[in-house]
């Protein structure tokens, strides 16, 4: 009976093991890609602030939204990210300021900032996206955070494009890692299991 339970484990860490590793190839694979195009609006997924400005990562994010901004690929920006501990400033509201100072009229940038996740910001996204009558998005993000975020996107009927911002990270073993956890993350979200 120990030796079927354990036959059993190790199938079973196989079978998660295998897909976390084929995800992870995709999810690297995506990070290479911009799929930049035409859509109602372009999505920035949040990161961490210091006290109201944004951290180098949100910044290098809000930067390449703002390049897609200018380059008319879509009239509106939705910064996404809640407050993550602080208690006077939120993400989105971070990039909103920074985005407004570079010269993004407000009234084109729109504000979600419930999401304490990357899956709870795509769901919040999407019903903003939804009530607007919006349908499609550029996702802005680091490269081994596009294919999770779009997955998270396409699955409330939202059409997904993305677009990564600029990074030397690639190749590395640290970046590798980034992209395992990324897809451990979509298999846990698969499983119904929010993170």
């Amino acid at each position: 009976m120990k030796r079927w339970v354990g036959l059993l484990l190790a199938g079973i860490c196989l079978f998660f093991g295998s897909w976390a590793w084929h995800l992870s190839s995709l999810i690297e694979r995506q990070a290479m890609v911009d799929e930049a195009q035409p859509a109602d609006v372009i999505v920035v997924l949040g990161a961490a602030e210091y006290r109201g400005r944004p951290s180098p990562v949100l910044r290098a994010r809000l930067d390449h939204a703002f390049d897609l901004y200018k380059r008319k690929l879509a009239p509106r920006i939705l910064t996404t990210g809640g407050a993550g501990g602080d208690p006077l400033y939120t993400e989105s509201e971070v990039g909103r300021t920074y985005l407004a100072k570079l010269g993004v009229p407000v009234e084109s940038i729109i504000v979600e900032n419930a999401g304490e996740s990357t899956a709870q910001s795509a769901v919040a996204a999407s019903e903003i996206m939804r009530r607007m009558n919006l349908r499609s998005c550029i996702v802005v993000s680091d490269g081994y955070h596009i294919y999770r975020a779009k997955q998270m996107l396409t699955h409330t009927g939202m059409t997904a494009y993305g677009s990564p911002r600029q990074s030397t990270a690639e190749g590395t073993w640290e970046y590798r890692l980034l992209c395992l956890r990324q897809a451990a993350g979509l298999i846990l979200w698969t499983l119904g299991i929010r993170v």
